[in-house]
């Protein structure tokens, strides 16, 4: 949603229900909100095929995405520290979202 002018700036379907892998920009219910950082890239891991996906604030392009060892339905928080930026998610699934379970604190550094 562009603020200044309350249009909406891009709009996707992200994350994909269980057996719908073939099927990646399908869309799935979500759980949790985005990270977003002064760089304009944002966070988001709140589907239900537990990958936590980054993606250009300003154009919807998916730019990064990693499968995590459990499902990812938290809103990430990302850092600095000594120049580095970082992105963390807890990561210990959904019951209602099936796929793996755990107790997970992931961090993953920028470049």
């Amino acid at each position: 949603m562009d603020l200044t002018t309350g249009h909406i700036a891009w709009e996707i379907g992200f994350g994909y229900p269980p057996g719908a892998e073939d099927y990646p920009d399908v869309g799935s219910p979500n759980v949790g909100g985005p990270a977003v950082t002064a760089g304009g890239v944002s966070f988001i891991a709140a589907t239900m095929d537990g990958h936590l996906r980054a993606y250009d604030t300003a154009t919807g392009t998916e730019l990064w995405k990693v499968e995590l060892p459990a499902g990812g339905q938290a809103t990430p928080m990302t850092y600095e520290m000594n120049g580095k930026q970082y992105v963390v998610i807890a990561a210990g699934g959904h019951p209602h979202y099936g796929g793996n379970f755990g107790d997970y604190v992931v961090a993953y550094a920028l470049p």
